[in-house]
This record gives structure tokens, C-alpha cells and sequence, in this order.
């Protein structure tokens, strides 16, 4: 078969790999249908992630069909259209038996992509299946399921839940980004006051005001005041940082409220200042996460439900062997306009690259 190899040194390669088999009684093999490209896969290839090795099939979200399972598979069997999950959860350790799938000592956690190898290929292992797959409704689209692989159920459990989003709170969202923008979409389920969103590019704050952005502006609009004049000077109840760069996390840190929330969701690959000697005296929380995705089923229900807004972030669709073209787009987003990029979909053949004008 074939898969996105990881070589190391910002490169990506289509390449042919070994057919994964049937390694452990839990694992199911599935043949992808539709994947996606993240921007923690773009993280990888500037070296944030020094774990995820040259030879790495690379991807962690994908919607496909199981054509193969373990003796001990019990809740998929083949011909099973299934959602892979970013995160495998063994189910035994102490934190999956807490719901924490995100911190998985079993052998699961966030390993597709990133231990093991990875969903962006014409097939994939999964480890732990039974916990670890999602049947999807016959009524909703893979090309919009496999949004709910990572970007939602990370967005909604680490920024919206820990951000702990409350009716009438001002909520700012750093970075519109596909996290971001679910970030946006997600926050809504609690009706906040106002939503703000910040990033470089009009583009996305387009998409952000489409998905329910109240406010918007660009880094050089003047962020920092325009929350300050919505909140007469007290700051916003909760800030997320969807970016993963320093001066995001800095900014977000001066735009909260004394005793607001700020929720960190970006991948940093570089430290950035904690202004202690600012924040002591503010009652200020902030929190980090790994999604551990137990919000999935959830938020499956309510994309069935036409509940949750997906389709609208897929901005550029290609065939899966173009796999080294799309992640060319997505890396330059800035240039053509991608938000999400989704690859595969029926018959695999669906390719569709706007130029950044028709994106919004």
C-alpha cells in the first residue's frame, strides 16, 4: 500500500509501505476512506515533536471501513463505516478508567502518527478498537466525520470545558485556525455574551464570523484593546490559545480578567513566559490538555442531529495519493486560504483546490 512517510527535515513522502496486519486480539485494520492533515502534523515536521521518528507513516484522524479485526474486537466487525479516534485507550489503566484517554498508560494515548504508524495511508492498524472506533451514522458524510477524529472533541474538551464556558462570558478565541473555528462553533453550545477571534488572516476571520464570531480582529487591529473596550476595562472571562507560539499564550495572558480562565489548546514547540509577576495576584487559571475524547460519541449525536457545523471548515478536497499536494496547501495557508483539507471521500476521487479568494 501506500502511506505519507515522514523523512525528517520538513518532509512528507507518498510512498510504498508494508499492508499493517493483526498484531494484538484488539486491533482492527481499516481501510481509510477519508483523512485529514493537522496542523500538529505540520508541528512534527518543523521538529516540535521529537518523538515521531524518519519512517513514521504520519496521521491520527480518519474515517474508513474495517475490513479486518482481532479475536478480541467485540464492538465493530468488517464492513463497519468507523470513526479513528486521535486518542486509543487501552480501557484498564487508571486514567482510561477515569474517562482520561488523553493519558493512557496502557499502550494508548495519543500513538497514531506519533508511536506507531499513522491513519494518512490507504490503510491503518488500530490498536484497541473496541474503545477506540466510532460507528458513524449512516446519515452523516465522512468527508465531515473525520473533523470529529481531533479538531472538535479537542477544541470543545480542552478549551471550551476547561475553559469552562459559562452563558453571558466574554470568550476569546487567539488563533482561527480549524481548532480555533471549532473553538468558536463549540462555545456556542453555552451561549457566551460575545465571542471574539483573533488571528493573522482575514480569511479565517471570515470563517470565524460565519461559525459565530461576534467580534474579530488581526494582530495588528489592536487585540489587546478592542477586549478591553468590549469588557470597560476588565478583561475577557476566557481566553484560549489555539496557536501554539509564545507571543499567542503571552497576548492571551494580558487579555483575561482578574479570575478568568485561560485555556491553552495549541501545540508549543518553544517556551514561552509565564508573567508570574503579573498573574499571582489575578486569580488566574490556566490550564493545558491532551483531548482524551470522550466527547466523541457526543458530538457524533449532534453532528447527526445537523447540530454541528463541519462541512464549512473543509475548504480544499484531493484524492488520497495527493497527499503531498494537499499538505502543501495546508502548510501555506496563509497563501491559499486552507482551513481544513480533506482527503478521499466517495470514490476517492473528489478534488476540489480553490484558490484563496473563493475560500473565505
Amino acid at each position: 500500500m501506500k502511506a505519507a512517510v515522514f523523512q525528517g527535515s520538513g518532509s512528507v513522502v507518498w510512498q510504498d509501505v508494508p499492508d499493517p496486519g493483526i498484531k494484538d486480539p484488539g486491533d482492527a485494520i481499516v481501510r481509510v476512506d477519508a483523512v485529514t492533515i493537522c496542523g500538529t502534523d505540520l508541528h512534527i515536521l518543523k521538529g516540535d515533536v521529537p518523538e515521531v521518528t524518519p519512517g513514521r507513516v504520519l496521521g491520527h484522524e480518519a474515517v474508513g471501513t474495517v475490513v479486518e479485526t482481532g479475536q478480541d474486537v467485540r464492538t465493530v466487525r468488517p464492513g463497519d463505516r468507523v470513526l479513528i479516534s486521535c486518542i486509543s485507550a487501552c480501557g484498564r489503566c487508571r486514567f482510561c478508567r477515569e474517562g482520561r484517554y488523553g493519558q493512557c498508560r496502557g499502550g494508548g494515548g495519543w500513538i497514531l502518527g506519533h508511536l506507531i504508524d499513522g491513519t494518512q495511508a490507504e490503510y491503518v492498524r488500530v490498536p484497541f478498537a473496541d474503545l477506540s472506533v466510532h460507528p458513524v451514522p449512516s446519515r452523516v458524510d465522512s468527508v465531515e466525520a473525520v473533523l470529529l477524529a481531533d479538531i472538535f472533541p479537542t477544541s470543545y474538551e480542552v478549551g471550551v470545558l476547561n475553559g469552562g464556558v459559562r452563558p453571558a462570558d466574554t470568550v476569546v478565541v487567539v488563533g482561527a485556525g480549524p481548532i480555533g473555528l471549532a473553538a468558536v462553533a463549540t462555545a456556542r453550545f453555552y451561549s457566551p455574551g460575545r465571542i471574539v477571534a483573533v488571528d493573522l488572516a482575514e480569511s479565517r476571520l471570515r470563517a470565524a464570523r460565519e461559525l459565530g464570531a461576534d467580534a474579530t480582529a488581526t494582530a495588528d487591529e489592536g487585540p489587546e484593546q478592542l477586549v478591553a473596550d468590549l469588557t470597560d476595562g476588565l478583561g475577557a472571562d476566557v481566553v484560549m490559545e489555539a496557536v501554539g507560539v509564545p507571543e499567542a499564550f503571552e497576548m492571551c495572558t494580558r487579555m483575561v480578567r482578574p479570575g478568568g480562565r485561560v485555556a491553552n489548546i495549541g501545540v508549543h514547540g518553544k517556551p514561552a513566559a509565564l508573567h508570574l509577576e503579573d498573574l499571582w495576584i489575578k486569580d488566574v487559571t490556566i490550564t493545558t490538555g491532551l483531548v482524551d475524547t470522550f466527547s466523541t460519541p457526543m458530538l457524533l449525536r449532534m453532528m447527526a442531529a445537523g447540530r454541528l457545523p463541519a462541512a464549512e471548515l473543509v475548504t480544499h478536497r484531493f484524492a488520497l495519493g495527493q497527499m503531498e499536494e494537499a499538505y502543501d496547501v495546508f502548510g501555506r495557508a496563509a497563501d491559499t486560504g486552507a482551513v481544513k483539507v480533506v482527503l478521499g471521500g466517495p470514490q476517492h476521487t473528489a478534488v476540489q483546490v480553490p484558490d484563496a479568494a473563493a475560500t473565505g
